[in-house]
C-alpha cells in the first residue's frame, strides 16, 4: 500500500514543505499542530485556547484519515513553558480515560513557529 497524504480544511494548512498527515499502512503520522484557527490562520491568545485548538485540529486530521482519537498511540508535545504542564494534563484528561492514555513526551522549547505556546505531533494506528 502506498503512503497517503492527508489534508483537510478542518486544520490549518501546512506552513512549509510538509503534509498535515501521512498514512503509511495502518499508521498515521500527523505533523506538529499549533493553536492556529484553520479559518483565520491566526494563533489563539492563551495557552488553554491554543491547546484546545491543537487537539481540535488533530481530531480533524484524524477524522479525514478515518481514524479516531483513541487510535492515537503517541503524542509529542512541545511547550514554551512547562508551567503549562498542569493545564495540559487537564485538557488531556478531558479527551481520554485513564484506561487508554496514549504514550506521551512533553518538552520545553525556547521557541515555536508563529510564536505558538504549544505544538503537538501524533502517531496513530489501527
Amino acid at each position: 500500500m502506498a503512503n497517503r497524504t492527508i489534508q483537510t480544511s478542518g486544520a490549518p494548512a501546512a506552513l512549509g514543505a510538509y503534509s498535515q498527515g501521512v498514512q503509511a499502512g495502518s499508521t498515521l503520522y500527523i505533523s506538529g499542530q499549533l493553536g492556529l484557527d484553520p479559518k483565520s490562520g491566526l494563533l489563539l491568545a492563551t495557552f488553554a485556547a491554543q491547546a484546545d485548538q491543537v487537539f481540535t485540529n488533530i481530531q480533524s486530521i484524524l477524522e479525514e484519515a478515518e481514524f479516531k482519537l483513541n487510535d492515537v498511540v503517541k503524542f509529542t508535545i512541545f511547550m514554551t513553558d512547562l508551567a503549562y504542564f498542569d493545564a495540559l494534563n487537564k485538557i488531556m484528561d478531558s479527551l481520554f480515560t485513564s484506561d487508554c492514555y496514549p504514550a506521551r513526551s512533553a518538552v520545553q522549547v525556547s521557541c515555536l513557529p508563529k510564536g505558538g505556546l504549544i505544538e503537538v505531533d501524533v502517531i496513530a494506528t489501527r
